[in-house]
């Protein structure tokens, strides 16, 4: 029992003092809705992606985590100044369930998008803070990085984050950027969510606790 207690302590004193209202997670995608649907005023733009969508979904129409890896590494595989190990199927795993809305294993056409147009912005913040394009961002170039994308980390939160992410240098790599901001930008949507009444602080029960913690 001590050993919970000082483990929920510590990570209590690192989070202490996080302004959640500092943080600036992306808009969650629409709900649902039947994949040949799509809405009147669907611009050009999304009615081409949602076919790119349908190719590389397949017959069931959903990106399991295998699929997204594979679509992830190919895609990284073209860009020789992104400096990464390849997206695991662990990696995977964790993006698809922090998107994943009911909880099916898999990504539909909204929370596939929302993923993909998140990782195209985070791409450009992390060219733009590799400023000795070594291909990663480096412990000095972490914070701005993290900042530009929504969320600015007290100093507590950056070395646990770090801990969790970057080489034993401090360096991180796309991957670990990417992965790291999916779960971060998903957990803040989460609190925000269930913060109604925007006091800061949240009350969840085991099952929910358990949801969000599990299943991430």
């Amino acid at each position: 029992m001590s050993f919970v207690q000082n483990l929920i302590g510590g990570i209590l004193n690192v989070v202490s003092n996080v302004d959640p209202g500092q943080f600036a997670p992306s808009q969650p995608p629409p709900p649902r809705r039947p994949l040949l649907q799509s809405p009147q005023n669907e611009s050009d733009e999304d009615r081409q992606f949602r076919k790119v969508f349908q190719q590389l979904a397949g017959d069931d129409m959903e990106v399991s985590p295998n699929e997204l890896m594979t679509i992830l590494n190919k895609i990284i595989s073209k860009h020789s100044d992104l400096r990464t190990n390849g997206f695991t199927i662990e990696n995977c795993k964790s993006m698809v369930a922090v998107m994943d809305s009911d909880s099916s294993g898999r990504l539909g056409f909204e929370e596939f998008k929302h993923l993909w147009n998140n990782i195209k912005r985070w791409q450009v913040i992390y060219k733009q803070y590799d400023a000795d394009r070594s291909g990663t961002i480096g412990a000095d170039e972490l914070p701005g990085a993290f900042r530009a994308a929504g969320f600015p980390l007290n100093d507590q939160l950056f070395q646990m984050i770090t801990r969790r992410y970057s080489d034993e240098s401090g360096n991180m790599n796309f991957d670990s950027y990417i992965g790291c901001l999916v779960r971060l930008d998903a957990m803040c949507l989460a609190f925000k969510t269930l913060d109604k009444d925007k006091t800061g602080t949240v009350k969840v029960n085991i099952k929910e606790w358990l949801q969000l913690t599990m299943y991430s």
